[in-house]
């Protein structure tokens, strides 16, 4: 019999090995980790956007999509074929194969994370049930959980909708805009109350903060109204007025809400608030340009107060879309005429927020029944925003 050289020998002892570990990993013993806990340390967070696949081109994309037209997020099929789908399992010999929708739903339970096997297999602490299997060293992290976990109990969808779009997309707005120094009912009220504008306020309500901007190092101080039940009074008592007024000027004439980036009203230029879904919907309904004039719109002829607040709220120059997407311009609704430059200061020319996280705005702005036609396809869906590479407006289709 013929002797097997030393590297032949080697060569034979690697195969074994590797077949041997194979087949291990394939029975899933579970005596190799004997103290993991695999259990979902997480909750339900539907403001973690969850979907299918990693990609969903927006339903008002242009022709060609652009950059922020594409919501690009981690999806349940990369995650899962990331985790089971390697050579020695869901890759290869063992079936299903998860490479389709229709393969991964045969053990999804839409709505019911508790109730799926897929959710089983990946949190159950039975190791010879566990996956991926416990031997290949390569357990799931809480985050990628968490997706699976949202998107089942959001109902397991291939697309996408607006339940999906609208937690992800407020929870942007908020935290992105809702700071301290920017869009924040503390601030807002707080301007107000430093110049006298809410009567019986004391300095014990206010607080200030100093911010120092990053890039100049020039340090704004602003005075916040840190009392939560008087900010609510007067915030809530803001938005009523604003509502009350733009229902009817007439006889809502006294309603006019105090609003300026100028003096003699405000000492600050005080943003509209966007600390709830109430405050963003306000903003859409009454953008800042009809609430915030630079010049006085109107002179109480009986108190001689002067306003700062535009009488027609389609008679606008912004909008939250258009704050926020360089890609498009907007129309003034009531003229119809498209501005010549990009707004996007809201999210610093795009670089505050990233363009996947615009295109779940867009998504969720354009799906939401809350928001009026109006203020997605303009008077009679002749359009507000146009993409301006291409010159495409969006209209309801």
């Amino acid at each position: 019999m013929k002797k097997l050289s030393v590297i032949q020998a080697t060569l034979l002892f690697l195969v074994a090995m590797t077949i041997s570990g194979t087949v291990f990993q394939c029975k899933k013993n579970g005596d190799v980790v004997q103290n993991l806990d695999r259990t979902f340390k997480g909750s339900a967070d539907s403001t973690i956007y969850a979907s299918f696949y990693d990609t969903a081109k927006i339903s008002t994309a242009d022709a060609v999509a652009d950059v922020n037209d594409i919501i690009r997020y981690r999806g349940v099929k990369t995650i899962i074929h990331e985790y089971c789908g390697t050579s020695n399992c869901h890759g290869g010999p063992i079936k299903p194969a998860f490479d389709t929708y229709a393969q991964i739903m045969q053990y999804v339970s839409p709505g019911d994370p508790g109730g799926s096997k897929i959710w089983d297999y990946l949190t159950t602490n039975d190791f010879n049930k566990a996956m991926p299997p416990i031997a290949s060293n390569h357990e799931m992290g809480a985050t990628d959980k968490t997706i699976i976990y949202n998107w089942i109990l959001n109902g397991a969808k291939e697309t996408p909708n607006l339940k999906d779009f609208r937690p992800a997309a407020i929870q942007l707005i908020i935290s992105g805009c809702g700071s301290a120094n920017c869009h924040n009912q503390a601030t807002a009220t707080g301007g107000w109350a430093r110049k006298g504008l809410i009567a019986g306020l004391t300095s014990a309500d206010t607080t200030q903060y100093t911010y120092i901007n990053p890039s100049t190092g020039v340090a704004t101080v602003y005075c916040l109204l840190s009392n939560a039940n008087l900010r609510n009074q007067v915030w809530n008592a803001y938005k009523d007025s604003v509502k009350k007024f733009f229902t009817d000027t007439v006889a809502f004439a006294s309603f006019r809400p105090y609003k300026t980036v100028s003096t003699p009203v405000s000492a600050l230029s005080t943003r509209g608030p966007l600390n709830t879904y109430d405050d963003i919907l306000m903003d859409v309904y009454y953008p800042k340009s009809i609430r915030t004039n630079s010049s006085v719109v109107y002179t109480d002829p009986v108190t001689t107060q002067k306003y700062y607040v535009k009488g027609n709220y389609l008679n606008a120059t912004s909008s939250l879309i258009s704050r926020i997407d360089s890609t498009v311009l907007l129309a003034n609704p009531f003229t119809g005429v498209y501005a010549t430059s990009t707004q996007a200061d809201m999210a610093y020319g795009d670089g505050g927020l990233k363009a996947n996280e615009i295109a779940l705005i867009k998504a969720w702005y354009f799906n939401d029944p809350n928001v009026p036609d109006v203020w997605k396809y303009g008077v009679n869906n002749a359009g507000i925003f146009k993409y301006r590479k291409s010159g495409n407006i969006i209209t309801k289709k």
